[in-house]
């Protein structure tokens, strides 16, 4: 279900990312702070499963609240929760259901992947999915090697619908070309980080023209000095300069004449992006750069994406190749939740780049671990054992929350699973057909690592907030309240 944000700054969200809801919400509990820096841990982590940290961690505390309450002591429920942990991680290895072979291979990539994106953008988990794995496979080339985030970019163009969005091979930047040049195969880059214009005078000046010919020469010399600025460069074989800031028209004029393309970048990141892309070093002064400060493109083209003027710089060097995912929708709402999506998609595929293990998801992992750590609490002797028995009873919030959400009864669903799940690990809940099915002939997996952190990440926030026997809030400092009854009758401040 999606949330309605309105952060501090009165900016609207409409999502239902979790890490997005915490990053924009104002937390000042602090014990709900730290499940949120938990939060937060796990999405610099994995990128995905924020949203089982905070459920996983608020159920544990609610146990251990009603433990405390029959009249258990906190070392007993520490306790509890640590042997319980310990034993979670040592089910965890088994869980694993299915492991992705061949990283390059796009229909099992897709298939693994396509769940992170389900639980975001329901219906459009094959559209956004296979976007995603397209760019992701182009960037990490043959072999499947290591996915690096950072070269898969995504553009949001207003208009049309999210059906429209494709993938572009290389970084598209929304900027059109100041000169007439559109098209630029197998192209030397200059980046310059500086405007791109004739040097101003520091200071005013006087100049007295005596005769007309002074004053058709006047800034013939300084004209002359900046086309040699702009010869050099045609000289060196560049063929797209890309500037940020102003660029004059005298630049411009130039610029057409050598039949060099010049694009003027208004955001400094967005320069560096370009940089990074072909290879370029951003250049500070207005000189020719040299051989290795050039950048190099395949191509660099102008296009036109549904009136939108782009510029797309191709290249296709193993080692920074770019993909940029361009997603169109009615509403900017709607693009950002989008991106997020794609954002916890590109993650989850670096994740099974890290770790190729996957588990059955729709709470099927979670149901099969509570009912072999239920049948653990059982063995231990002590008071710890109903620490243990809740810790079973909170893992049921993944799959309460699912069938909550769905609007099927969650105490039914939970009976079927606990009856299926002595079988096998492997099922799970249909939300369309209300029932419970075998996860894995749907394809339905969770990434082995992002669910191992999210364990540890909750465990941990939780065992430190049960540590916790007082809270002690610190005032900041300050002088006297400068109050009415702090001032003297006569009108004048103490």
């Amino acid at each position: 279900m999606n949330k309605m944000v309105i952060n501090h700054l009165d900016k609207l969200f409409v999502t239902s990312d979790a890490a997005t809801i915490i990053k924009e919400s104002d937390i000042n509990h602090p014990a709900a702070r730290m499940i949120a820096m938990a939060a937060k841990m796990q999405e610099n982590e994995c990128g995905d499963g924020s949203n089982f940290v905070i459920s996983f961690s608020g159920e544990l505390m609610a146990q251990a609240q009603s433990l405390l309450q029959m009249g258990l002591h906190p070392s007993e429920i520490l306790i509890g929760y640590e042997k319980a942990s310990i034993k979670c991680h040592e089910l965890m290895e088994k869980q694993v259901c299915y492991s992705v072979k061949d990283m390059s291979d796009y229909t099992e990539v897709l298939k693994c992947m396509k769940s992170s994106i389900a639980s975001k953008q329901y219906g459009l988990e094959d559209l956004l999915g296979g976007l995603i794995t397209k760019a992701c496979l182009h960037t990490m080339g043959k072999k499947g090697g290591k996915l690096n985030v950072d070269n898969i970019r995504v553009q949001k163009i207003l208009g049309g619908g999210i059906q429209d969005s494709e993938v572009i091979q290389g970084m598209v930047c929304i900027r059109q070309s100041q000169t007439s040049v559109h098209r630029v195969s197998n192209a030397k880059v200059a980046v310059f980080n500086t405007n791109i214009e004739m040097n101003q005078g520091e200071t005013k000046g006087t100049v007295l023209l005596t005769s007309a010919d002074q004053l058709e020469n006047y800034s013939k010399s300084e004209e002359d000095q900046f086309e040699l600025f702009i010869k050099g460069l045609a000289e060196a074989g560049i063929t797209v300069v890309v500037g940020t800031g102003s660029m004059s028209e005298m630049a411009v004029h130039f610029f057409e004449k050598y039949k060099i393309m010049a694009i003027k970048i208004m955001s400094k990141f967005e320069m560096k992006r370009i940089a990074r892309a072909v290879g370029a070093t951003p250049v500070v002064k207005l000189g020719t750069p040299s051989p290795d400060e050039l950048g190099f493109a395949h191509e660099v083209i102008f296009k036109e994406i549904s009136s939108q003027k782009c510029i797309v710089f191709r290249r296709d060097e193993e080692e920074n190749k770019m993909a940029t995912i361009v997603l169109r929708g009615s509403t900017t709402s709607m693009l950002d939740d989008v991106e997020r999506a794609v954002d916890d998609g590109v993650n989850s595929i670096k994740t099974m780049g890290r770790d190729p293990r996957m588990v059955p998801g729709a709470g099927a992992t979670e149901i099969n671990l509570a009912k072999k750590i239920s049948e653990y609490a059982k063995t231990q002797p002590g008071l710890d054992q109903y620490a243990i028995e809740r810790f079973a009873q909170a893992l049921e919030v993944i799959p309460r929350v699912i069938a909550d959400n769905a609007g099927l009864k969650a105490e039914e669903i939970i009976a079927d699973l606990y009856s299926k799940t002595g079988e096998s690990n492997v099922w799970g809940i249909d939300v369309m057909n209300k029932t419970v099915i075998d996860v894995t002939e749907f394809c339905i997996y969770d990434c082995w690592d992002t669910k191992s952190w999210a364990l540890k990440l909750s465990i941990d926030a939780c065992l430190t907030i049960l540590k916790v026997d007082q809270i002690i809030m610190s005032k900041p400092a300050g002088g006297p309240n400068m109050s009415k009854a702090a001032r003297r009758p006569d009108g004048y401040d103490e």
